[in-house]
């Protein structure tokens, strides 16, 4: 059903843009995104197939789970820098807003940028974790690479505590457009339209 793993370790699949599913399906099998059992999973299938799974998983419309609760949660200093930098950004420290290209409702924009909501701490901080060190990488330029770099460890902390904290609202679809950042641009997505 696209549900996200008890565990936090698999993410929520339903709903999410066709065009963000389909390239990350493309990332494991032509090794941009590593993680073995995707990659074998995927990798003896064609284009036209992926597709057509990314098209499946993104139509499916589940209610998505309240937030976990926050076994130590942060203090509200935190989380009200994180909710800043989520929603407004931070121009001092050339950090945009998650909203920028996540969708004013961080659920994600079309044809391509995956909402954050509805994920696990846990799942965002390695996502952050693996963007930082490489592990994760998007077509050139890498605008959240960009992102990353200039994101610190306080911060970092800050605005995964405040997403995994927040609900998801009731029309969770994704928006049908996303900002430009024009101090990073960010790299086409091949073949995903």
């Amino acid at each position: 059903q696209g549900r996200a793993g008890p565990d936090g370790y698999y993410p929520r699949l339903a709903g999410k843009p066709a065009g963000y599913l389909y390239n990350q399906l493309r990332n494991f099998r032509d090794g941009r995104r590593h993680y073995g059992l995707m990659t074998r999973m995927v990798d003896p299938l064609s284009d036209a197939y992926l597709m057509e799974i990314a098209q499946y998983f993104s139509a499916l419309q589940v209610p998505y789970p309240p937030p976990a609760p926050h076994p130590n949660p942060p203090p509200q200093a935190v989380l009200a820098r994180g909710r800043q930098l989520a929603l407004e950004g931070d121009a001092a420290a050339r950090l945009p807003a998650c909203a920028q290209c996540h969708g004013t409702r961080l659920t994600g924009t079309l044809p391509d940028v995956p909402g954050l909501l509805g994920l696990p701490q846990d799942y965002l901080t390695a996502q952050l974790g693996a963007w930082r060190t490489g592990q994760r990488r998007a077509h050139a330029p890498d605008c959240m690479a960009g992102v990353v770099r200039r994101l610190n460890d306080g911060d970092a902390y800050a605005v995964v505590s405040w997403l995994a904290m927040q609900p998801a609202p009731a029309d969770a679809h994704p928006a049908l457009t996303r900002e430009p950042l024009p101090e990073l641009p960010c790299g086409p997505a091949p073949g995903a339209r």
